[in-house]
């Protein structure tokens, strides 16, 4: 199909098994906002919002580092966006795709243009911990959140490639994901970069960045996206990265969580890193305020309150060592599983 553009679908197109062009999509539309379950309504308002001759969509963002926003998003950079995946994946027309990712966001509308764009055959289920388990037959590809790749253990070996995002890949699944003959990757991105601009294959450290994305940093080793056919802006990240070169990066923390204890700059993100495999239970690296060292380090528990072992800190530099320990019954996160530690850390207190 020549010159995809957000007005067409692929002629391969299929969901759940029937060809549907734009006027069938349309009917589709109607009848899930009307008569559809839950989970169809948010897919309804989308697609009439795809065909409804504005040039771009309104999306909110998730709020992991912010107040959540309403942006607006190009159409045509979204046909850019699923072009680049195809490409970087080779998804072809026909291949078969699982949709099981709430269609509210934007990694949900996505899978959606996706699959009209490159004319794949898309089977649409209900969002759950364990998408596969209702669903026959093998996938070519699909996209889900680590809960859900966690959940699909035994499921996955149907599927020959699988995108994780949303949230990072720990590193006990990724123990679990490696043992699969699925290609799985995990992906990076952000709402005003219409999901992924760049993905790895699990077990390697560095994200190498989509066709049509180029990158650099800036004073403050913050990643910076140069990626024309999705967005005009130059995009300003707050992920501090290592560029390996102009295509390859290594994540290595949030700006907004580093830490300044005592002048001594610490990113919780590598704290978590050398801890990984010796605390059993969810936890993460904050900060508090303290009079001595303007911030000390902190280490959150998620569950009941135990004896920490003091060994779990050998691998940790003196400064790098918690100075306290907080035990959080559940731990506030966002609807693809990213923790919100700011919120975590204020229901503590």
């Amino acid at each position: 199909m020549s010159n995809p553009t957000y007005e067409n679908v692929h002629n391969q197109f299929k969901l759940n098994g029937f060809h549907l062009d734009r006027d069938d999509l349309c009917r589709v539309a109607y009848s899930f906002i009307k008569e559809g379950e839950d989970f169809e309504k948010p897919v309804g308002d989308f697609l009439l919002d795809w065909f409804d001759g504005k040039d771009y969509i309104e999306m909110q963002t998730s709020g992991t580092t912010g107040i959540p926003k309403v942006v607006r998003i190009s159409k045509n950079a979204m046909v850019n966006s699923a072009l680049a995946t195809g490409d970087f994946f080779e998804l072809e027309p026909g291949n078969r795709a699982l949709h099981c990712l709430p269609v509210k966001y934007v990694a949900g509308k996505m899978m959606l243009v996706r699959a009209m764009i490159l004319g794949l055959d898309l089977e649409f289920v209900a969002p759950s911990s364990n998408p596969l388990e209702n669903v026959d037959g093998n996938f070519d590809f699909v996209a889900m959140v680590p809960l859900q790749a966690q959940h699909s253990i035994k499921e996955l070996k149907r599927v020959k490639k699988a995108i994780v995002g949303g949230a990072k890949i720990s590193n006990s699944l990724e123990k679990q994901l490696l043992k699969l003959k699925t290609e799985v990757y995990e992906t990076f991105g952000m709402t005003e970069t219409i999901t992924h601009i760049a993905a790895k294959r699990i077990g390697e450290k560095a994200f190498t960045v989509l066709p049509n994305v180029t990158i650099s940093y800036d004073e403050d080793k913050c990643l910076v996206i140069h990626a024309p056919s999705i967005s005009d802006d130059i995009i300003h990240t707050n992920d501090i990265v290592e560029l390996v070169n102009e295509n390859q990066f290594v994540f290595v923390g949030r700006k907004d969580n580093v830490i300044n204890s005592g002048g001594i700059k610490l990113i919780p993100e590598l704290i978590e890193e050398k801890l990984a495999g010796k605390i059993e239970q969810n936890y993460f690296i904050t900060s508090k305020e303290d009079k001595e060292l303007g911030q000390k380090v902190v280490l959150v528990i998620e569950g009941e309150k135990h004896p920490v072992d003091d060994a779990v800190f050998e691998s940790l530099d003196k400064y790098e060592k918690p100075k306290e320990i907080l035990f959080v019954k559940k731990f506030k996160e966002t609807p693809s599983g990213k923790v919100i530690r700011k919120e975590t850390l204020n229901a503590n207190e």
